[in-house]
């Protein structure tokens, strides 16, 4: 059974940085791309980040584009989301899910774990 398991939420001020990890458990995640989605009150599910399973150039969402950086090490079986500049509009739920479908990332039907998610709230 697999398991993601996100930390590192909290509340932060506008401009301040946070970093998310999901820690994934159950088998190895070095063969999937992982990617990070955030939903935020009202509003439906939306894509962030992804990263390739060995690495290699991220692709972001452009209202991440800049302020966000994905990476994951392997060994660890561990990604994070590095997250500086944040914003008001950042506040949401973030949430850790495998396997991404590269280029097609808000297909749903073809991730088969998502975590727990991890709040985010950036005061203005």
């Amino acid at each position: 059974q697999v398991q993601l398991v996100e930390s590192g939420g909290g509340l932060v001020q506008a401009g301040g940085s946070l970093r998310l990890s999901c820690a994934a458990s159950g088998r190895t995640i070095s063969g999937w791309h992982m990617g990070w989605f955030r939903q935020a009150p009202g509003k439906e599910r939306e894509f962030v980040t992804a990263i390739r399973a060995m690495g290699g150039r991220p692709t972001y969402a452009d209202s991440v584009k800049g302020r966000f950086a994905i990476s994951r090490d392997n060994a660890k079986n561990t990604v994070y989301l590095q997250m500086n500049s944040l914003k008001p509009e950042d506040t949401a739920i973030y949430y850790c899910a495998a396997p991404i479908t590269w280029g097609d990332y808000s297909n749903y039907a073809r991730i088969d774990y998502w975590g727990q998610g991890t709040q985010v709230t950036v005061s203005s």
